[in-house]
């Protein structure tokens, strides 16, 4: 009788604690955040929502506080815009290789009385991941270009863009200029370059030194043997025509060397950019990864993020300057700022730009050693 009783009790427990299913959870736990929102937003139209937490991060430059960023506001810095010197040939002021550099030297002076400009009369940067590998060749380009010597006088200057607004002097116009200087955004001269093959982001060397430099200063070479070295070591790097790493490292050196050759263009330094990020908690975020070259417009930004607010999950709100403009296509379209982002936030690639390298590391996957 006791026995049937227990029995009873037993079952009857069970039928109690039944668990009917049919709804899932909302929220499926993970390191990432379940939900990005990307907002289009001009620089003058994003502090007060960064402030407040309706946005978690500014992509983009342009961003500005009046007086002191708020103590929870933080500052991520990247390579913002080369600064190119092209000295005119058919100038009178420049008629040789010393007159030349000093048209250089002056432009240099002008833009060391602006706050943003660092001079670094070097294509490879401290930001770039093989810096080192050209350290000394930049503080000999440094030294080279020393400003303490005396200024050229009555210069006819060209420019564009914000140099034009902070320079009104530097006003010449068609032929009729010593020196035009030139601004290149760093982010896009790498975003215009890459492109992706089955999920495979291409060509290997876009985030170096040597390839920037190319692209910036190549077309300066005018004397025939020294476009055939360069030619020639250019071929050798994107071929893989060396052995071992010193090899590589002497040609990426010797393609450098002849590209700055002379004083007809110059990359005469670079300037900051500074993106803003929300760190209160609990309505800012943490872990953030960025890129040395593109900052927070970077896949590597978006697999690390994480909200304070949540343990897992969240919903995470950027905000970006410009409106969509071209197609949602990932084979020939999102080629403006907010469609590359767009597209790291839904992409998966193989591989990732290395943040603070000039290479690129495995997304997802480890490559770990046998035992």
């Amino acid at each position: 009788m006791k026995r049937l009783a227990a029995t009873i009790l037993v079952l009857g427990a069970a039928l109690v604690t039944v668990a009917r299913g049919g709804h899932e959870l909302p929220i499926y736990p993970s390191f990432y955040p379940h939900e990005i929102e990307i907002k289009s937003l001009a620089p003058e139209e994003a502090a007060q929502p960064l402030r407040d937490g309706k946005i978690q991060a500014y992509v983009g430059s342009g961003l500005s506080f009046a007086g002191a960023p708020p103590a929870d506001i933080r500052a991520i810095e990247s390579l913002g815009s080369f600064i190119v010197v092209h000295v005119n040939s058919a100038s009178a002021r420049a008629q040789d290789d010393a007159s030349a550099c000093a048209v250089v030297r002056t432009v240099m002076q002008a833009l060391a009385a602006q706050g943003d400009f660092i001079a670094h009369p070097y294509p490879v940067t401290p930001f770039h991941g093989d810096y080192l590998h050209h350290a000394d060749l930049a503080a000999a380009a440094m030294a080279r270009f020393s400003l303490g010597e005396t200024p050229a006088d009555g210069l006819k200057i060209a420019s564009r863009g914000s140099l034009a607004q902070s320079h009104p002097e530097w006003s010449a116009h068609d032929t009729d200029w010593d020196a035009k200087v030139d601004e290149v955004d760093a982010a896009e001269l790498v975003v215009s370059t890459i492109f992706s093959v089955n999920g495979w982001l291409a060509p290997p060397w876009v985030r170096t030194g040597w390839f920037h430099a190319e692209r910036l200063l190549a077309d300066a070479a005018r004397e025939p043997t020294r476009r055939e070295r360069i030619e020639s070591d250019l071929q050798r790097l994107k071929a893989g025509d060396f052995t071992g790493l010193a090899e590589r490292i002497n040609l990426e050196r010797d393609l450098v060397t002849l590209l700055t050759a002379g004083c007809r263009k110059i990359v005469a330094g670079y300037t900051v950019k500074r993106e803003y990020v929300n760190v209160e908690f609990s309505a800012g975020i943490e872990n953030i990864g960025y890129d040395s070259l593109t900052g927070l417009r970077s896949p590597i930004f978006i697999r690390t993020v994480k909200l304070k607010d949540f343990p897992w999950n969240g919903w995470l709100a950027l905000g970006i300057d410009g409106k969509p403009a071209a197609a949602w296509n990932p084979i020939g379209g999102m080629v403006d700022p907010f469609g590359r982002l767009l597209g790291f936030t839904v992409g998966d690639p193989a591989l990732l730009p290395s943040p603070y390298e000039s290479g690129w590391m495995l997304n997802r996957i480890a490559d770990l050693p046998p035992g």
